[in-house]
């Protein structure tokens, strides 16, 4: 066991240690290159020094979002697919997804982001919480949450947004639809302060939450029925936790737009490297969601520079290819 803890702390410390040096790497490079030695240096000058707006104002919240975002989603991913038992599940499965995509969508046509852009993420989590009591109070029945009734749910309410949106772009002009598109896949690019601390501090919230149910996700693994032996509160569990799933990837949603596949590959290539067990699993797929985003983040300002790509085209083609490639691996 103390072998185990050892390995464990370890590979935090190898997570964290690799976080900072993709962080800097990332607040380095782009259309103006800041050497590494001169970037603490800016930190402490003059606040009207170009470079020095490039690194506070502009990449570092970059930064500290995609950590966010790419946290909250891969621990979503990793509650979600212990609580449904299944690797392939990611989350957008639900249609938390759909909803806070029409939410944003509404807002865009009835032109609501002009009175204050802060009414696009408030949309976007409304739209997000509308679809989570949707598809709980279909799910519930008798007082317990059906896990496969949550899925199909999800995944039916994930059709009828996206058919709901497509009709509302083919009725857009192409200001309207310009908007929707570009925030559909996904971008980092937000320098609203509130917002970046709203993100940094529910995915903390999530990743310390989550952790008072690690031991309950891992006797989830055996089934419910070996769980509910095990003295497990099953359905009190399962509520918990897709509520607390939804709130990570509805607020991860409404700020950052739909950034695909960190739920889905994180949490597998995390299970492949340290196990299964959730004690190491959560706080890996924390820092490893944090790390995948902010190198796709990177990618997509610098590999067309000085245009930028969306952050979602990125993750879902490195992430399609990567995932792609591990399962072809594993067959051979």
């Amino acid at each position: 066991m103390k072998k185990k803890f050892t390995l464990w702390i370890f590979w935090v410390i190898i997570l964290i240690l690799l976080l900072l040096i993709i962080s800097f790497f990332s607040l380095s490079i782009g259309t103006i290159k800041i050497p590494f030695k001169k970037i603490i240096p800016l930190i402490f000058k003059d606040k009207n020094i170009t470079e020095y707006n490039i690194l506070i104002n502009i990449r570092l919240p970059r930064i500290i979002l995609g950590f966010a975002i790419g946290g909250a989603l891969s621990l979503s991913g990793v509650i979600l697919q212990g609580l449904f038992r299944n690797p392939l599940v990611e989350p957008y499965t639900l249609g938390i997804s759909g909803g806070a995509s029409l939410g944003v969508c509404l807002n865009i046509i009835m032109k609501l982001y002009k009175i204050n852009i802060l009414t696009l993420p408030i949309s976007g989590f409304l739209g997000a919480i509308f679809v989570i009591l949707v598809v709980y109070s279909l799910s519930i029945k008798k007082g317990i949450l059906k896990i496969h009734w949550l899925l199909l749910t999800g995944v039916m309410i994930s059709f009828i947004s996206s058919s709901l949106i497509m009709l509302i772009m083919s009725l857009s002009r192409v200001e309207e639809l310009h908007g929707i598109i570009f925030w559909i896949m996904g971008s980092l690019e937000e320098s609203n302060f509130f917002l970046i601390k709203l993100a940094v501090l529910v995915s903390i919230f999530g990743l310390i939450t989550s952790y008072f149910f690690c031991f309950d996700l891992n006797a989830f693994s055996l089934g419910e029925e070996e769980a509910l032996h095990l003295g497990i509160n099953i359905e009190r569990t399962k509520r918990i936790l897709f509520i607390l799933s939804s709130l990570l990837t509805g607020c991860s949603v409404s700020i950052a737009g739909i950034i695909g596949f960190v739920g889905l590959l994180i949490p597998h290539f995390v299970r492949i490297v340290v196990g299964i067990d959730h004690r190491i699993v959560l706080i890996s797929s924390f820092l490893c969601g944090g790390i995948f985003l902010i190198i796709c983040d990177t990618l997509a300002r610098t590999i067309i520079t000085p245009l930028e790509l969306p952050v979602g085209v990125i993750t879902g083609i490195l992430g399609g290819v990567v995932f792609m490639y591990a399962l072809y691996r594993k067959e051979h």
